[in-house]
C-alpha cells in the first residue's frame, strides 16, 4: 500500500512536470527554436541528390498516353502520376508537371520541341512522401542558355559564399528508359528548403511578381482582375492561364479602328481618377539614369515602402508560398518601413545573407530581376520581422536578357564589354530595398569584400576552374547526344568557351572597380576609357531572350530569321511592320522604331492580334498616359487663349 501510495505521488509529479514542460515549450517556442533548431539542419538529400561530383540519372516511368497528353497540354501545368527512378532507387506515384512561364509558352507554340522544364512533387499523391527528405525537385531545361552552365555556375558561387540558396546538380533525364536530355536539377524553395536552411523557424515565404500590377481595390488598372498566380514565374507579361494561345478569346483583340483620336478624347471628368491609376512608382523609368525601358514594380514587388495599407503590397501576398495572415503581412510592411528609413537595419534585414546575395547576384549580371527591369525572380523570407532574400532563376545571367535588360545593350559584340563591366554600385534598378544598406560604410565595405572574394578567390583561386572543367567532363557527351537540345553541340562548345572567358573578364573588371581603377557606377563608366575590353567576344552566342537576327533584319541588315513558324507567323512576316514574337520578353520594340522606352506589350506569334489580360492592362496604361497628356495640353491651350 505504501509503495502504491508513493507511486501515485511520483506519477502525479511526473504528470505535472510534463504539463509544465509543454506550457514552457509553447510560451518559449521561439527561444527554444533559436537555441536548438533555428539554423541549418542536415538533410539526407543534400548528399544523395546534390553531390556535384556525380550527376543524377533520373528515369521517368509514365504511361505513354499520359506523357503525350501532358506535353500536348503543357500550358495547363496539370499534374500527372509517374514513378521516378533516381540512381537506381524507385519512388512511386510521384506528381509531375511542366513548369515555367516564358519558356513554357514559347515551347508550347514551337512545333519542333517539347523540351519543357519539369517539377517533381513527391507528396502530390502520397502524403508525406519525400525523396530522401526532399519534397519537390525542379528539373530546368536550359531554355535560352546555349552554355548549359549559367544557372549552375551562379548557384555554385552562392554555395561558395554560403548564401541561403537552392542546391543544384546535373541530371541525365530518361523517359521510360529512353534518353530525353540533360537538365539542371534544383532544390525547390519550399518546405524542405526552409527546414534545411532555417530549421524549426516559423517563417513566411513569398515569391513576389512585378507583372501582376494592381491597385488598392485588388484589381488591375481598368478594372480587370489580375491573372492567377503561378508558383514559378519567368519573365512574360503575356502569360495566359488555361487554354493555349490558339484558343484565346477573340474578345481580347483590340479594335484599332475604334481607338480614340485626339478630337474624340474623353473629357477630363470622364478620365480615370487618381485612385484607379497605377502608382507612379509602379510604372517608372529606370533609376540612376539607366537608359531605355520601363520598370515594372507593381504592388510592392519592388520591396519599396509606400504606406501602411496592406493592399499596396498585394503582389507580395499573392505570391505566398506558405500560408500567411494579415499579422504576417504587417510584420513585412513594418520591416520595409524601417528599412526605407535606415532604422535598426540588422533587426529588419538578414544583413549578412543579403550582402552575400548582392555580391553573387551583381557578379552574375542577371537583369531578369531586381537588378534589371523586372521586380521578380526572387523569394522573400520573413521570420520574426526580419526580411531575407532567396535567389531564383538564372538562365538569363551574364547578358542573357540582351537589349531587353533595360541598360541599352544590343546583341552585338560591344554589348559584351558593357556586360563585363556592369557597375557594382547602384546595381539594383528596380528597387530601393538595398539603398540604405549600401549607404552604410561598414556594410558597403563588406559587400565589396564579398565581391573581392568572388573575383580573387573563386575566379582566380581555382573555384571557377574546378566548376568549369568538372561540368564540361560531366555533360559534354550528354549535350552532344541530347535528342531535345535547343542548340547544336557546336553552338554549345562556342557558348561554353565564351562563358569561360567572359566570367574571367568579369572578375577582372570587378577587381578594378573595387580598387578604383575602373568606375563603379554606370554614369561614371559612360565616358571612361578604363573599362575591360571584351569586344572580341559576342555575348549573344551564350543564348539570349532577344531575337538576334530578326532584329537585325528590322534594321535593314542581312540576317536569317531563325524563329520557327507557327500559326499566323508567315502572314506576320509579310507585314511591313516588324512581326511580334514572344521570344522577345514582353514584346519589346526593336531599336530605331521610337518605341524602345514604351512599356512592353507581349504578342504571341501563334495568335497574332490576340491580347492577353496583362497585355491589355499595359495597353490601357499606355492609352491612359497618352490621354492625360493630351487633355493636359488641351487645357493649357484653352488657358493660353
Amino acid at each position: 500500500m505504501i509503495a502504491q501510495k508513493h507511486m501515485a505521488k511520483i506519477a502525479a509529479a511526473l504528470m505535472a512536470a510534463a504539463v509544465c514542460l509543454c506550457l514552457a515549450a509553447i510560451i518559449f517556442a521561439g527561444k527554444i527554436s533559436e537555441s536548438l533548431g533555428g539554423s541549418e539542419i542536415g538533410m539526407e538529400y543534400k548528399s544523395r541528390l546534390f553531390d556535384t561530383e556525380e550527376i543524377l540519372c533520373i528515369n521517368l516511368v509514365i504511361d505513354e498516353e499520359d506523357w503525350a497528353d501532358m506535353l500536348a497540354n503543357a500550358v495547363a501545368e496539370a499534374y500527372y502520376s509517374c514513378d521516378v527512378e533516381i540512381n537506381g532507387e524507385m519512388f512511386y506515384n510521384v506528381g509531375i508537371r511542366p513548369k515555367g512561364n516564358t519558356s513554357l509558352t514559347a515551347i508550347a507554340s514551337d512545333p519542333d520541341t517539347d523540351r519543357y522544364s519539369l517539377k517533381l512533387e513527391f507528396d502530390q499523391y502520397v502524403e508525406g512522401q519525400t525523396c530522401y527528405g526532399l519534397d519537390k525537385l525542379i528539373l530546368n531545361n536550359g531554355y535560352a542558355d546555349a552554355t548549359s552552365m549559367k544557372e549552375a555556375l551562379v548557384y555554385d558561387m552562392y554555395q561558395y559564399l554560403g548564401v541561403d540558396a537552392s542546391l543544384y546538380n546535373y541530371a541525365k533525364i530518361s523517359v521510360n528508359g529512353e534518353y530525353w536530355g540533360v537538365y539542371l536539377a534544383l532544390e525547390a524553395v519550399e518546405d524542405s528548403f526552409l527546414l534545411r536552411n532555417f530549421g524549426t523557424e516559423k517563417g513566411a515565404l513569398y515569391k513576389p511578381d512585378s507583372m501582376d500590377m494592381g491597385n488598392k481595390d485588388g484589381k488591375s488598372f481598368g478594372g480587370m482582375q489580375p491573372r492567377e498566380r503561378k508558383e514559378e514565374n519567368d519573365f512574360n507579361p503575356g502569360r495566359q492561364d488555361g487554354p493555349t494561345n490558339e484558343h484565346a478569346s477573340a474578345e481580347k483583340k483590340p479594335d484599332i479602328e475604334r481607338m480614340p483620336d485626339a478630337e474624340n478624347m474623353p473629357d477630363a471628368e470622364n478620365m480615370p481618377d487618381a485612385e484607379n491609376m497605377p502608382d507612379a512608382e509602379n510604372i517608372s523609368p529606370l533609376r540612376d539614369g539607366k537608359d531605355g525601358g520601363f520598370s515594372m514594380n507593381g504592388s510592392g514587388a519592388n520591396l519599396n515602402y509606400t504606406d501602411q495599407d496592406l493592399d499596396s503590397y498585394s503582389a507580395i501576398w499573392e505570391g505566398e508560398v506558405t500560408d500567411t495572415t494579415d499579422a504576417d503581412h504587417k510584420r513585412v510592411v513594418k520591416a520595409l518601413k524601417n528599412i526605407s528609413e535606415g532604422t535598426n537595419l540588422e533587426t529588419y534585414m538578414d544583413v549578412e545573407n543579403l550582402l552575400r546575395y548582392m555580391a553573387v547576384h551583381v557578379f552574375s549580371v542577371n537583369e531578369d530581376s531586381l537588378s534589371g527591369m523586372m521586380a521578380h525572380n526572387y523569394y522573400l523570407y520573413e521570420s520574426g520581422g526580419q526580411l531575407n532574400m532567396l535567389p531564383w532563376d538564372y538562365n538569363l545571367a551574364f547578358g542573357g536578357m540582351g537589349d531587353m535588360g533595360g541598360k541599352g545593350r544590343s546583341d552585338s559584340k560591344d554589348s559584351t564589354t558593357s556586360m563585363v563591366n556592369d557597375a557594382i554600385d547602384h546595381a539594383f534598378s528596380s528597387t530601393e530595398f538595398f539603398d540604405m544598406l549600401m549607404e552604410n560604410e561598414e556594410y558597403h565595405a563588406r559587400y565589396y569584400g564579398y565581391l573581392k572574394q568572388l573575383a580573387e578567390e573563386y575566379i582566380d583561386g581555382g573555384g571557377f576552374e574546378t566548376f568549369y572543367h568538372r561540368t564540361r567532363s560531366q555533360i559534354d557527351s550528354l549535350v552532344e547526344q541530347d535528342p531535345t537540345a535547343f542548340y547544336t553541340y557546336e553552338e554549345y562548345e562556342e557558348a561554353a568557351e565564351t562563358l569561360y572567358e567572359t566570367v574571367r573578364l568579369r572578375g577582372r573588371s570587378i577587381s578594378g572597380q573595387i580598387e578604383g581603377t575602373i568606375p563603379a557606377t554606370e554614369e561614371e563608366q559612360r565616358d571612361s576609357d578604363a573599362l575591360i575590353d571584351a569586344s572580341h567576344l559576342d555575348v549573344s552566342v551564350m543564348g539570349s531572350m532577344s531575337m538576334g537576327d530578326r532584329m537585325r533584319d528590322w534594321n535593314g541588315e542581312e540576317g536569317e530569321d531563325t524563329a520557327s513558324p507557327s500559326d499566323g507567323s508567315e502572314a506576320l512576316q509579310n507585314l511591313e511592320t516588324p512581326p511580334f514574337d514572344e521570344e522577345m520578353p514582353g514584346g519589346a520594340q526593336p531599336p530605331g522604331t521610337g518605341m524602345e522606352n514604351m512599356p512592353n506589350m507581349n504578342f504571341d506569334r501563334s495568335s497574332a492580334g490576340k491580347m492577353t489580360a496583362d497585355n491589355l492592362l499595359l495597353y490601357g496604361v499606355c492609352v491612359g498616359i497618352l490621354v492625360i497628356a493630351l487633355v493636359s495640353a488641351k487645357r493649357y491651350r484653352r488657358r493660353k487663349h
